[in-house]
């Protein structure tokens, strides 16, 4: 069985799409995986399936939420070696291991980016502390001032990318890691 990370974009935030995660394992449980568990209220699953197509898994997720909850979100899945890949691959972490990881995150694509759509980014955060780095699918951000206070987000990365997105940070990357070994 392969082991899968779950990552739903956009449930329990400010009261919108409210998904108890008790119901959301359940869920998961029906729709055939296996070992299911969540992480944290904000929609991070932990699962096993044989299925060896990630898309496959995301499409029947976006659909049986979409039916049981009503909710139309996007859900990105990566098994465990991709989620290995981008935690093992941090540039900032790289430059400086001692570096503060409550100011890392990491904006997940699923698919790789339109890159003409970098340099206006770029121009976005230049007078700001924020940075970013993109490797392949994957952008690493580094957000001194929290990430509350940034223009880097899932939306401006959707629109200027073209490409869906969702962030976590460094933590629960590190978190999710920890219990997909388990």
């Amino acid at each position: 069985m392969i082991t899968y990370i779950a990552l739903l974009r956009g449930i329990n935030v400010s009261g919108h799409h409210k998904i108890k995660m008790a119901e959301l394992k359940q869920l998961f449980l029906e729709l055939g995986y296996h070992d299911v568990f969540t992480y944290i209220q904000s929609g991070n699953v932990i699962f096993k399936s044989n299925i060896k197509e990630s898309i496959l898994i995301e499409d029947t997720i976006i659909s049986a939420i979409s039916k049981h909850f009503g909710h139309a979100i996007k859900v990105l899945v990566l098994n465990k070696e991709e989620l290995t890949t981008i935690f093992n691959s941090n540039p900032f972490l790289a430059k400086d291991p001692t570096m503060d990881i409550s100011k890392l995150h990491v904006t997940i694509l699923n698919k790789k980016p339109d890159i003409a759509g970098i340099p206006p980014i770029e121009i976005l955060v230049a007078a700001s502390d924020d940075e970013f780095i993109l490797v392949e699918n994957t952008i690493y951000l580094h957000c001194p001032n929290g990430y509350g206070n940034t223009k880097l987000t899932n939306n401006l990365f959707e629109k200027k990318l073209k490409t869906s997105a969702t962030t976590r940070n460094w933590q629960t990357i590190t978190k999710l890691l920890e219990l997909s070994t388990q």
